[in-house]
């Protein structure tokens, strides 16, 4: 049965990766009708949000492309060297696929995330990502087209130490799809359910607080998968979600549907990511 399974991903199709990421996508932007977390104040409209999002994405295709060509490569060199944790460990298939998928939350999601947060250069091109004021499903598309070259590095880097090979590569991609859709997605789920979710996963709830407006809970629960790490490292919290405003406080909420500036913040200085206390604390350091 695992055999089968691990084949799939081996052998899956362009198609059917696609599939792996419009369906749970469509599912919970659909599920954010029933059970909304926020119900949005006008001129917030869901569809045009939307498509505003996906242009994000748009804008990134060429990109992901060729770091996707560039991953597989890596993948493949990786394998013929036999080089990384689990060719250098005789393991079962089922320890390599938890072990994949665990680790490369780390090494992909948590570790460049939190280093987004931390370094200036790096996080001129993840506010984009935090900008978004009316935080739903579709956020989790929306990324400056540098961040994706960031965070693939990083990537490509877990493969090489873990030995990931490209049929467990692209069944992480989809994990990571799966729950970057599930925990931006705007819906309710009860407290003791969502906490419950919350001991190993990240939950919906839990991902909000990240994008509230304003440091400190901005620079809390970096992990997209697993909430193990944000555990381990000091960086969770939770607490009551009626208490987020989505947003940026750096940034003017009413350009955050703007593609144009969006795409221009990493570029253009005068454009005031950080507050300026914190411009005197880092040149003080």
């Amino acid at each position: 049965m695992l055999e089968r399974f691990i084949e799939f991903w081996n052998h899956i199709t362009t198609f059917q990766r696609l599939l792996t990421i419009l369906i749970p996508l469509v599912f919970f932007w659909l599920l954010e009708y029933v059970i909304p977390l926020f119900t949005f104040d006008k001129p917030y409209n869901k569809v045009k949000h939307t498509g505003v999002n996906l242009v994000f994405l748009a804008t990134s295709f060429i990109v992901n492309i060729i770091l996707g060509i560039a991953t597989v490569a890596v993948s493949t060199w990786v394998m013929n060297q036999q080089i990384g944790v689990m060719n250098w460990m005789e393991m079962p298939l089922w320890a390599q696929v938890l072990l994949t998928l665990f680790m490369m939350d780390l090494f992909a999601q948590y570790i460049p995330h939190y280093l987004m947060h931390k370094a200036k250069p790096l996080w001129r091109f993840h506010v984009v990502h935090h900008s978004d004021t009316h935080v739903d499903v579709s956020t989790g598309t929306r990324h400056h087209p540098g961040e994706w070259i960031i965070r693939e590095s990083f990537t490509m880097i877990g493969i090489i130490v873990m030995g990931v090979p490209v049929g467990l590569y692209f069944m992480h991609r989809s994990f990571q799809a799966l729950f970057t859709y599930f925990n931006h997605a705007n819906i309710s789920l009860p407290r003791w359910l969502d906490k419950t979710i919350g001991l190993v996963f990240v939950s919906p709830d839990m991902h909000k607080f990240h994008h509230h407006y304003k440091r400190p809970w901005t620079d809390m629960n970096f992990a997209n998968s697993f909430s193990i790490w944000d555990r381990v490292f000091g960086t969770l919290v939770y607490d009551d979600p009626k208490k987020i405003r989505y947003g940026i406080d750096t940034l003017d909420d009413s350009l955050d549907e703007n593609v144009g500036f969006q795409l221009k913040v990493p570029f253009d200085h005068k454009i005031q990511v950080t507050r300026p206390e914190e411009e005197e604390r880092n040149v003080g350091r």
